[in-house]
């Protein structure tokens, strides 16, 4: 599967709503679970639907990737917000897309939602597409008006749906809208963020930003100095959950597919601002989130082999987007991450406290990924074969 061209460009804007793997050896056929699609009249479809003569207000995406439990309560979470959307007037269709998966999450979905009141459409990958490469593959073959993206690990509250297509029906210069990201006992997660730059890397690798978020310089890469319950206008929001305007994604393209994992949300939320439309985050539209914020290190400094292949991944689009959006600032990437790792490598390797030497540890491999993910990515030039 593979939605990059020969030079690295994303496919022709006019092409990008076609019906998803019609070409694609990598793809099983998908499988329509529920209520078969009815013939409706437009008085039958809520007011976005109707505009535009879409079949449906939304498309409500699910990418998942050996993730059974927590697909099955999130998939129950969006058909609950569908129905009350229904009940308002308002169509709603569910995409889910199985990367790959080894846990029988697709026969789950084919079992369990096979006799959804809520239309779910099952498209099973081969390979994994990555989250790009998935989220484009759906939205090809999604019929709403909106397209919410969800994260498998991610649940909405009670009515968060309907508030953030009201949002999206107020407000037709907002292209990306994102909601309040919550974890599993109410603490607030990161939920707007600011375009990733020289400064705000160095806020990150230095810690400044963690210890002085309440900081409007030093706390601005997550936006932490600011009221979590006041709406606001962003750079980007996280892909655990965004609502996205289907006339912005005509304009811009999809996810560039460059990006496996990691700043594809930031690429897209960047060309769809300049593209002359908003990016909104709105505290009213609540989502618990299970995945949360990882972090850079560890409370014990030890790192197991998928922990530092995400590391790795994270570099690799670091890179990647650097150098698209920044030319040759990419190296001031690399020299950020050499110096300060460099740095706490010298500070904590002949310390007196042995307490401060797995640090050492974790800076030379930190060190260890960048080189590789600089020399696999040609300084950010290209993308690794997929899947990463």
């Amino acid at each position: 599967m593979n939605y990059v061209s020969t030079d690295g460009r994303i496919p022709n804007r006019h092409s990008l709503f076609r019906s998803a793997g019609a070409a694609e050896s990598a793809l099983k056929p998908a499988s329509r679970l529920g209520p078969a699609r009815a013939a409706e009249s437009p008085a039958s479809k809520g007011p976005a639907a109707q505009a535009h003569s879409y079949e449906f207000d939304v498309s409500v995406i699910v990418v998942s990737f050996n993730t059974r439990n927590m697909l099955r309560d999130c998939v129950q979470s969006i058909q609950s917000e569908c129905l009350t959307l229904a009940a308002a007037g308002l169509g709603a269709e569910i995409l889910v897309v199985d990367n790959a998966s080894t846990d029988d999450s697709a026969e789950m979905i084919e079992k369990e939602f096979g006799a959804s009141g809520v239309p779910v459409l099952l498209i099973r990958s081969e390979v994994n597409l990555g989250f790009a490469g998935a989220n484009n593959l759906a939205m090809e073959s999604a019929s709403g008006h909106y397209l919410v993206l969800l994260n498998s690990d991610a649940f909405f509250h009670p009515g968060a749906l309907r508030c953030a297509i009201r949002h999206m029906d107020e407000n037709p210069n907002v292209g990306v809208g994102g909601a309040r990201l919550v974890g599993p006992g109410g603490e607030w997660q990161p939920s707007a963020r600011a375009f990733p730059s020289l400064w705000n890397t160095f806020l990150v690798l230095s810690g400044l930003s963690s210890r002085f978020p309440k900081s409007r310089i030093f706390g601005s890469v997550d936006r932490t100095w600011a009221s979590p319950d006041v709406e606001a206008d962003v750079d980007w929001v996280p892909g655990a959950f965004s609502i996205m305007r289907r006339e912005a994604l005509t304009k811009t393209g999809l996810f560039d597919p460059q990006f496996f994992l990691y700043c594809e949300e930031v690429d897209l939320c960047r060309r769809i601002k300049g593209e002359g439309f908003r990016v909104l985050y709105w505290p009213d539209v609540v989502i618990t989130h299970i995945g949360g914020e990882s972090g850079r290190s560890l409370t014990d400094h030890h790192f197991s082999e998928g922990q530092l292949r995400v590391e790795l991944w994270q570099m690799r689009s670091t890179l990647i987007y650097f150098r698209k959006h920044h030319g040759l600032r990419v190296w001031g990437i690399r020299w950020l991450e050499d110096t300060l790792q460099v740095f706490r490598w010298l500070r904590n390797r002949w310390s007196s406290d042995p307490a401060r030497r797995p640090r050492a540890e974790e800076a030379r491999l930190f060190l260890k990924l960048m080189h590789q993910a600089w020399r696999e990515t040609i300084g950010g030039r290209v993308s690794p074969p997929r899947p990463w």
